[in-house]
């Protein structure tokens, strides 16, 4: 077996069930050793335990990201183990109470899905930026979604728009690929590509398992933005068809 000082090292952020499985599933196949970011430890232990017998090096990684000492404990955790970090994908979200129509929600509904979608990314990857300037080729991914994009949401029809009004979820999503455009040009001269992926209508129990497409389809955008050439775009938007307008 290859060392791990010798493998592409991820982390993959709410790794445990749905598209976060599947994207470390996917990277695992690679040859890549995956640490599995969960919050819950029976789920957490579940994934890697499965992961393990698919035979991926998968190693678990207690992870909350709205909690700071737990992303803090979570850093640590890989500095020990591997001394680096190579890719980070933040896929960890959550959609909300529904209904989500603006003049019906409940502040505190868009404050805690923020602080997850938002405000949990940008925690995790400037903890993990030691690690990821360690990497020869780093790379982050974030997992965003088309109803983020302003350019689809403001279609003059309904066929046009994408997604329900949903005032907390949707505009963390538009937030998260402003954030994902600042970390661009901030990091911008280095060797450090980030990128925004979607990955489409996935049924998962982010929407009750009415997405049309499965879990290993919506792993896809991420496990193609993990691998790209060290040539390849940075601040950017994409989907399996392509760049995404924001």
């Amino acid at each position: 077996m290859v060392p791990m000082s010798e493998r592409t090292i991820a982390l993959v952020t709410g790794a445990n069930k749905g598209i976060g499985y599947e994207i470390a599933a996917g990277l695992g196949a690679l040859g890549w050793s995956v640490g599995v970011g969960a919050r819950d430890d029976q789920r957490r232990k579940a994934a890697v335990e499965r992961l393990r017998t698919a035979g991926v090096d998968a190693f678990g990684v207690p992870l909350d990201v709205t909690d700071d000492a737990s992303v803090i404990a979570a850093a640590r955790l890989i500095e020990e183990q591997a001394g680096r970090l190579d890719v980070l994908v933040n896929n960890a979200g959550i959609a909300g109470h529904m209904p989500q129509e603006p003049t019906r929600i409940d502040p505190a509904t868009i404050r805690t899905v923020v602080e997850t979608n938002v405000i949990g990314v940008i925690r995790v990857t400037n903890a993990m930026m030691p690690l990821l300037r360690r990497s020869p080729s780093p790379r982050i991914v974030n997992m965003s979604s088309s109803v983020g994009s302003l350019t689809l949401q403001s279609g003059t029809t309904a066929e046009q728009r994408t997604g329900p009004v949903a005032v907390a979820y949707a505009p963390s999503k538009t937030f998260l690929n402003a954030v994902t455009l600042q970390y661009a040009r901030d990091l911008s001269g280095t060797n450090i590509l980030i990128n925004a992926g979607c990955p489409g209508y996935v049924a998962t129990d982010l929407n009750g398992f009415h997405g049309v497409r499965t879990p290993e389809q919506g792993a896809a955008i991420a496990i193609k933005l993990a691998i790209l050439p060290d040539d390849g775009p940075t601040g950017q938007f994409f989907d399996d068809a392509g760049v995404v307008p924001w």
